[in-house]
């Protein structure tokens, strides 16, 4: 039975690394790790950069590097023209003895008064260590933004793996083998487990190389693992219907969009909504899978917690289940 299942596995991947559209699918957490590290910068990096010249002081430099972002440029014409770029740069030039700072003109005043300010500094050689203010932390070191992207990437993986099953069983009936399923020695309960190993494994291997990619390795692998596997396995049954319910990969594609609706109104009221109307959306399997994500990026999650979250998902998943398990009976039998 085993063998059966993973030969139904293996046909899947070779199908799926040959069609580009699953083949993109594969490839779409790994796209959506290096963009978010792209857009989404660490929690202490500053937004202050400035443009000198290269060799003209590199005591200074090294000072200024400690509080913002510096490039280094062979002459005054060359920094002159990085600042006169449309983004916030902000140049400081050697002028007899001291240094004067150049703008475009448009850039926020809170970033030329830090220049200033910088600079002040480092003319009356002060240090972080002089500082008379007292840092009261509030334990915000993970990134806001980036914490939410990447829950978001986690959770929309989730969803993409019932996709990926939707277009697989779309390509099975172009071949007429799911009707071979009826005359051959693998069951019907083998064929849908053999169908829905890769359903399986994007998920997970997509959640785990955004964790990584992303820098957010220290979690608890263990707990998002358990989130992320609960939230799949509806995302997975919504595949069997939407692909025994279409008959081309772009129209099963299109028709599984709709479950991105619900995934987005959960997001969207898990962050933007105060706790009070937070009930509205207690019925979308997906809004539990993102406060457990979130909590777990957050490193604040107990196992009772996560244990709690897991089993909510599956008793929404499972009412659902019950509801379209018939559908996909009869899909199978009619194929």
């Amino acid at each position: 039975m085993l063998k059966k299942i993973w030969a139904v596995y293996i046909r899947d991947l070779k199908v799926n690394t040959r069609e580009f559209i699953t083949l993109y699918l594969l490839l779409i957490p790994i796209i959506f790790a290096f963009v978010i590290n792209a857009l989404a910068p660490s929690i202490n990096d500053t937004t202050v950069k400035l443009a000198m010249i290269e060799g003209d002081n590199p005591e200074q430099v090294e000072y200024l590097e400690n509080f913002a972002k510096v490039s280094l440029y062979k002459d005054i014409e060359k920094v002159t023209e990085r600042v006169e770029r449309r983004d916030n740069y902000v140049g400081i030039l050697p002028e007899g003895d001291g240094y004067y700072i150049i703008t475009q003109g448009n850039e926020p005043a809170g970033v030329v008064d830090f220049t200033k300010a910088l600079q002040a500094l480092y003319v009356l050689d002060a240090k972080v260590e002089d500082s008379t203010a007292e840092i009261i932390s509030f334990g915000m070191d993970i990134p806001p933004l980036k914490k939410m992207l990447v829950n978001i990437s986690i959770l929309f993986t989730s969803v993409l793996g019932g996709m990926l099953i939707a277009i697989n069983i779309v390509e099975e009936k172009g071949d007429n083998t799911i009707s071979a399923v009826n005359v051959t020695p693998i069951s019907r309960m083998g064929f849908i487990l053999g169908k829905s190993m890769t359903g399986l494994i994007l998920p997970i291997y997509g959640s785990i190389s955004i964790i990584l990619i992303t820098g957010f390795s220290h979690v608890n692998l263990l707990q998002m693992m358990l989130i992320v596997l609960s939230a799949s396995l509806l995302s997975l049954l919504i595949g069997f219907v939407e692909g025994l319910a279409n008959d081309d990969m772009m129209t099963a594609a299109g028709s599984f969009k709709m479950i991105f609706l619900p995934v987005a109104g959960a997001v969207a009221v898990a962050e933007a909504v105060s706790d009070k109307w937070q009930w509205t959306v207690w019925w979308i399997p997906y809004y539990w899978t993102y406060k457990g994500n979130d909590a777990v990026l957050s490193e604040s999650a107990t196992w009772p917690q996560i244990l709690l979250y897991t089993g909510i998902i599956l008793a929404l998943s499972g009412a659902v289940f019950l509801l379209l398990v018939p559908k996909v009976k009869r899909g199978l039998e009619s194929h």
